[in-house]
């Protein structure tokens, strides 16, 4: 490059046609890059406060170098700026506006002058060569790629896939898993991005989109979309859980990906450093996914609650340890895999539970409604969980009870009506005491007893309130109190007030 200027013309054409051949960029750009480099060592001669321009012819090769100068009324710059008058006698209609172009005697690069058009060329072909490694790779976000490991630094894989530079970063490695330079690697490109250094190619081998990736090379099923994946969850080097469903009753989507004598999935397995895969059958139907989300653990029951998207799940007491799984490895990728939030129990701590509800509801029924122990276990029987529903259910579902009549569940009405007036009188004494204003307690939704877990938690305004998250306030007053809905509800009616204002 330091020889430039002596070059023969047709040859710098050839340099051009190498450089872009090997860096894979179009050979116009490498031209552009040389003029720069030219125009560069031009202003280092003539002055770089001279607009000096540099062409090359693209057929011969030859170097045209040229002084540029505006025409215009008023000069301010006499470097590249001349007005009417001096411009005459060189361009008899020259005009405001115009373009004066001098030619300039080729100039002989000197070593420093070779070396800083060096330098222009060089830089201008790696700019150019990263934005091609951008737009090839920005594409292919999501896709699995196969390359040579070309340094470790750190711990992190430099990994080389032929037309770019990518890095396997220490966390994206599967642990306990070991590379070295010239080792071959397969990895799923995670991310591209556009960086102050040039493009950055970010790969990951513990991503979940991986496995599932590596599968649909495995099973053609997959490829062609007869079998879905639906979710993945995994804890890397160790355990998996893939959940798949077949869109064509006939196939067996599980026996698909496991493949004749388990041949798919070890491919797989053997790819991911023999992390054990538990391949999973998909069911819309929340209960039944979770049941076999939690496969090999059998389950005696389920109980979803919805709102909380949380679901208990009962065991048989010599299934518990399966289910949680080595350090709640199992419990908790099913849980990642189904979305869910799970609580399980065994069959003997689940009936602990329920007698202990059932006698603390009894017991509350007995204290609240002055009744004995018979009609409280029936109440509690019947499905009944709070003073609440006593006194305010229609009075044929309490006279339906076996063993009440209409007598009967009129006095119970009666008997849970006066002690949630007398309790609630209680709770406004208190809500006052603690300052809660009145405005809160005009906010439809808010029971007594909630005002005053609010005082106690320093909500006395309706600007604190409104302040509040819907699962703070949920916090607050209690989960079995208030749903979601109900919580986003009451704080949209405290800030009710705010726009009022605005409105002023």
């Amino acid at each position: 490059m330091e020889k430039l200027a002596a070059l023969p013309r047709p040859e710098l054409l050839q340099v051009a046609d190498a450089v872009a051949r090997d860096k894979n960029i179009d050979r116009e750009e490498v031209l552009v890059a040389m003029e720069q480099a030219i125009q560069k060592a031009g202003r280092s001669k003539y002055g770089h406060e001279h607009d000096i321009r540099a062409t090359i012819d693209r057929k011969s090769g030859e170097i045209h170098l040229t002084r540029v100068m505006e025409v215009v009324e008023t000069v301010e710059n006499e470097a590249t700026q001349l007005t009417v008058a001096q411009a005459l006698p060189k361009k008899p209609d020259a005009a405001p506006g115009d373009l004066l172009i001098d030619p300039l005697p080729p100039i002989d690069f000197g070593r420093i002058a070779a070396q800083t058009a060096k330098q222009v060329i060089v830089q201008r072909v790696r700019d150019a060569e990263r934005t091609r490694q951008y737009n090839e790779y920005k594409d292919r976000v999501g896709e699995i790629s196969n390359g040579v490991v070309k340094r470790v630094e750190f711990g992190n894989v430099v990994v080389d896939l032929g037309r770019a530079e990518a890095l396997l970063k220490r966390d994206e490695l599967i642990p306990r898993e070991n590379f070295r330079t010239g080792d071959r690697v397969r990895a799923y490109i995670m991310d591209v991005r556009q960086e102050a250094r040039g493009p950055q190619i970010f790969l990951s081998r513990t991503n979940p989109t991986f496995m599932a990736k590596l599968f649909a090379q495995e099973v053609p099923e997959i490829y062609d979309g007869i079998i879905e994946i639906k979710a993945v969850a995994r804890d890397p080097g160790s355990r998996a859980k893939i959940a798949v469903l077949s869109n064509d009753s006939g196939i067996d989507p599980v026996g698909a990906c496991v493949g004749m004598r388990g041949s798919r999935v070890q491919a797989v397995v053997a790819e991911l450093q023999g992390e054990k895969i538990d391949i999973i059958q998909w069911s819309s139907d929340p209960a039944t996914f979770i049941v076999n989300a939690l496969a090999p653990a059998e389950v005696a029951k389920v109980v979803l609650d919805e709102e909380q998207n949380r679901i208990e799940v009962v065991v048989p007491d010599d299934q518990l340890s399966l289910a949680i799984g080595r350090r709640g490895q199992n419990v908790r990728l099913a849980s990642q895999l189904t979305g869910w939030d799970i609580d399980i129990l065994t069959e003997a701590e689940e009936s602990e539970r329920r007698q202990e509800e059932f006698r603390s509801r009894s017991q509350l029924f007995i204290d609240a409604l002055d009744v004995d122990d018979v009609i409280a276990h029936l109440l509690v029987t019947e499905g009944f969980t709070s003073v609440e529903e006593v006194a305010y259910v229609p009075i044929e579902d309490l006279s339906g009870v076996e063993g009440f009549d209409e007598s009967v569940a009129e006095e119970l009405q009666n008997r849970a009506r006066a002690f949630l007036e007398v309790q609630d009188a209680r709770f406004t004494e208190k809500r006052k005491e603690l300052g809660v204003s009145d405005e809160i307690a005009a906010i439809p939704g808010l029971t007594p007893g909630m005002q005053v877990a609010l005082g106690h938690k320093g909500v006395k305004s309706l600007d604190d309130l409104a302040d509040l998250a819907s699962d703070e306030l949920i916090d607050i007053v209690g989960k079995d109190a208030l749903s979601e809905k109900d919580a986003e509800q009451v704080i949209m009616a405290a800030r009710a007030h705010w726009f009022e204002d605005e409105a002023k």
